[in-house]
């Protein structure tokens, strides 16, 4: 929503069948060049690099996913949920909670500097198993070269068994923001998936992006299944952060996309409460000092609502909310629908606030 008002999209629409044909044809023709990225940061969770490709590359990626992402979805493991049809964060939410239920421990893991690690010679590798058109790996080579310096930055290089001093220059690296890199994270993860599933035997585990957990009754069986993961991610040249990597009671709670997930119900993990906190204040003075619209501050507070939803936030969202006090002018307007929203639809805070 709102990409019509940014100045490439508009450009790109002004001229939209001529645009669209000239892409066709430099695709058809194998002329096709990605343009340059534009970089920025996002502070939260925790400091990354974005990279956004211009629309019209945009556009290539969406198409391009359009035609092998249908392939892909015939293979993926059902409990891979980041990125997918039907999947997404709530579902992963549900599915651990489900498998904290029925087992006794759990081994919860993430993979250091994912997407910086992709290593593009073995996800060519990957995708050419279900690619054969040699016009479609080609133009996938290009989008995957086009953006190989975006986290170049980023990389702290890991050094793995037989390596000599030219695995520096190996090319690696997908850009946080791109669709196909979203994507190709999945399919590079899909040999992994397979191998905890089919090798291990391990039938209870999920993944979502570099977040992945695996559960049993017997933590030592949870321990060498540890070792043997790690064995597996060094043959992808990727690592895990191994001190959080630790096999504790199911029942203790799990930390799990921002949330810490316990048998019987949620809570929102204390960062995220902290963090939502200090951005709803600094929403709700703009908005008592006219900066920005009731609107702009009410998509804020549906956003974060949204979200914590899923946990057990009535009292926390309560607690928020009890400081934010209305204009009598949208109190007239907004108060008998938005106060209930706010709310899910439960209970009601005094007629002023939310």
């Amino acid at each position: 929503m709102g990409k019509r008002h940014k100045i490439d999209v508009a450009a790109f629409e002004f001229q939209l069948i001529d645009h669209l044909l000239q892409l066709h044809e430099e695709l058809e023709k194998g002329n096709y060049i990605p343009g340059p990225y534009t970089h920025f940061y996002i502070h939260e969770p925790k400091r990354r690099k974005i990279s956004a490709a211009i629309f019209r590359d945009r556009v290539v990626h969406h198409a391009l996913c359009g035609v092998i992402e249908p392939r892909f979805e015939q293979v993926f493991i059902p409990d891979s949920y980041a990125n997918r049809i039907g999947k997404g964060t709530h579902r992963a939410i549900d599915r651990l909670q489900h498998f904290s239920r029925k087992y006794r421990y759990v081994l919860r893991c993430d993979i250091r500097q994912h997407f910086a690690s992709i290593d593009h010679a073995i996800l060519l590798e990957s995708l050419r198993k279900l690619i054969p058109e040699p016009d479609i790996v080609a133009l996938i080579e290009k989008v995957i070269s086009g953006g190989c310096d975006a986290l170049a930055d980023e990389y702290q290089m890991v050094w793995f068994p037989g390596d000599d001093l030219l695995a520096v220059c190996r090319p690696r690296g997908l850009p946080i923001g791109n669709l196909t890199s979203q994507f190709w994270s999945n399919c590079y993860l899909h040999g992994f998936d397979l191998f905890v599933k089919r090798e291990l035997g391990c039938k209870a585990y999920l993944r979502y992006v570099d977040d992945f957990a695996l559960f049993a009754d017997h933590k030592e069986l949870l321990w060498e299944w540890k070792a043997a993961l790690k064995s597996r991610l060094a043959k992808l040249r990727l690592t895990i952060h191994d001190q959080k990597a630790q096999v504790l009671p199911s029942a203790n709670g799990i930390p799990w996309l921002g949330f810490m997930i316990y048998r019987e119900f949620r809570k929102i993990k204390a960062r995220k409460v902290r963090y939502a906190t200090h951005h709803l204040d600094h929403r709700y003075e703009a908005y008592r000092t006219g900066k920005i619209s009731f609107a702009g501050f009410d998509a804020s507070i549906q956003g974060w609502i949204n979200h914590v939803r899923f946990a057990d936030s009535w009292g926390l969202r309560r607690h928020v909310f009890s400081s934010f006090l209305l204009k009598p002018s949208d109190m007239r307007i907004k108060e008998p629908s938005n106060t209930k929203r706010f709310l899910h639809g439960k209970n009601r805070l005094e007629s002023q606030r939310w």
